[in-house]
């Protein structure tokens, strides 16, 4: 409908004489529209003066003046038909990264097409003659491209029509005859097919490669959420845990603080007592001393032998000999007020290990010792739960993966990610070693057990001197001798860290590891000695009691 609105309108401004838009329009006095130089010039030729639209005469010729009301109407027309060139121009006017016309002068309209004849590329108005012409009909038209003189042959100037799987090279018509007469030589449409096959496996192995990047990106956003989420709830747990000591602490140093006011208080009000007492006696004693002085200053005899008897002694009064007020000792007030908050710091801290027990716990994996690496005289359970020390070195297979020189087992699973947690029960045993090591450590040689050595663990020797075997090795001072020791590595984090299970305990942390290989639970329940350490190491499913 807009459209049809414009054409009607275009029509309106066009003079039927000259066929183009109105140039100072008049109208005749039948009501039609002309040029003013149009209508003018017909009527010098033409007489009698009559109208070539309705051919109605006008005797005598009418003056004619311009219409200003449509010649305003034209100049807006002209505006707008002005204008719309001007975006359509524009529109089409070669961008960035688009083809350009090679025949446009000034601005550069976008191409359409190009070609390989002419070797030049054409808006719509210079593709004209190609369209029209027959002889320009012939040439080879093709979507817009830049470097045409590339798809010449630049030995024999011609297009490069053809591919020679042999060299895998395009080549010309006169290449074939000459250059590579023997070669397989195909059609480049031919081969462009097969190419654009490959480019269709190409295309899908990138199609997967960008899903799994995609899926990776969702696995990042996701661990980067749980992280927040994490780090939210540590701090939620942080600040009420730092609340409560706060609270705590401010609740002892109030109660210690009035603890000492009341004693200084009690102490106050028996000094008040006694002074109250002694300024008494004070004043009674001064009364009777200004008795006895103005009687010893008097010159009635009798008065003097009269008030004698009475005034000769000083009234009674207490003993203060004995009596004092020494300064309230306020010795182990602090002491005792900082061992009550040091019970409840103990309770505290207990509440957060075992909600940090719990959490690792939530990482608990099945772990089963792998025979092919225990030494020769280590006894496994059947169902590889159980190790302990034989007397007997059994004759086993010398394979790569065994320990020959120590006592130690590893575990069939490994980790080289994420993080894993398993409990091991040490119960009845004066010596052991427990914890993990990298799957390269070495199990010919004589090793020491360090972290420098690929290995993170804990020991007990002579049943009660425990050390995490660090460098140096760190003596351990425990609360109280583990039944059960639970083993949670972080992989990323670099952490090793060994609880006491039963008591919630927090026995040693290493840190700050970078981790490369895969990491496998590492046992050795110790020689027997005689009986003395013949209890075996238990693996425990988490949460079982023993």
């Amino acid at each position: 409908m807009s459209a049809a609105r414009n054409l009607r309108s275009e029509d309106q401004f066009l003079c039927s004489i000259c066929l183009d838009v109105f140039t100072d329009p008049v109208s005749t006095p039948c009501g039609h529209n002309f040029c003013k130089n149009c209508i003018s010039l017909n009527w010098n030729i033409n007489v009698p003066c009559k109208c070539p639209m309705c051919k109605e005469a006008f005797t005598p010729r009418p003056y004619l003046r311009v219409n200003t009301f449509i010649s305003e109407m034209v100049a807006q027309f002209k505006s707008a038909q002005q204008e719309a060139r001007s975006r359509r121009s524009e529109q089409r006017r070669a961008k960035p990264g688009e083809v350009p016309c090679d025949v446009c002068t000034g601005t550069k309209l976008k191409a359409l097409k190009s070609c390989l004849v002419c070797l030049a590329s054409y808006c719509e108005t210079h593709l004209e003659p190609h369209l029209t012409a027959s002889r320009l009909k012939r040439h080879q038209l093709i979507d817009p491209v830049e470097n045409l003189e590339g798809r010449m042959c630049t030995k024999h100037d011609k297009p490069l029509e053809l591919f020679s799987n042999t060299d895998q090279t395009c080549v010309c018509v006169l290449c074939t005859v000459l250059d590579h007469k023997t070669h397989d030589v195909v059609p480049l449409k031919e081969e462009c097919e097969g190419k654009k096959a490959e480019l269709g496996k190409t295309e899908a192995e990138l199609q997967q490669m960008i899903q799994k990047r995609r899926l990776k990106i969702q696995e990042i956003k996701h661990s980067v959420d749980l992280c927040k989420e994490n780090a939210d709830r540590e701090i939620a747990e942080g600040v009420q845990v730092f609340t409560t000591l706060m609270a705590s602490v401010q609740r002892r140093l109030n109660e210690l603080i009035n603890a000492i006011k009341i004693r200084q208080k009690t102490t106050e009000k028996q000094a008040e007592g006694f002074i109250k007492e002694l300024e008494q006696e004070v004043s009674e004693l001064m009364k009777r001393r200004t008795e006895v002085e103005q009687l010893s200053c008097s010159e009635d005899h009798l008065h003097v032998l009269q008030s004698f008897p009475s005034l000769k002694d000083a009234p009674p009064t207490k003993d203060w000999t004995e009596v004092s007020v020494p300064p309230p000792s306020y010795q182990g007030t602090v002491v005792r007020a900082v061992a009550q908050l040091e019970e409840t710091l103990s309770k505290e801290m207990r509440k957060l290990l075992e909600a940090e027990l719990k959490r690792v716990q939530q990482y608990a994996v099945d772990v089963t010792l792998d025979p092919d690496t225990a030494h020769p005289e280590l006894i496994l359970s059947d169902d590889g739960k159980q190790v302990n020390h034989g007397h007997v070195r059994k004759t086993l297979p010398n394979n790569l993966e065994r320990f020959s020189h120590y006592n130690f087992v590893l575990g069939k699973q490994s980790f080289s990610s994420g993080r894993f947690y398993f409990e091991v029960q040490v119960k009845g045993k004066p010596k052991w070693n427990l914890g993990v090591c990298r799957e390269s450590i070495d199990r010919k040689g004589y090793i020491t057990l360090r972290p420098q050595n690929g290995n993170w663990t804990i020991s007990l020797r002579n049943g009660n001197e425990y050390k995490a075997l660090d460098d140096p090795p760190v003596r351990l001072s425990l609360k109280s001798q583990p039944q059960k020791v639970g083993v949670f590595v972080d992989y990323e984090e670099g952490l090793v860290s060994f609880y006491d299970v039963d008591a919630a305990a927090l026995i040693y942390c290493f840190t700050g590891f970078s981790f490369t290989e895969k990491l496998l639970p590492f046992f050795s329940p110790c020689r027997n000695d005689g009986g003395k350490n013949s209890a075996p190491l238990i693996i425990f499913p988490v949460n079982q009691t023993a």
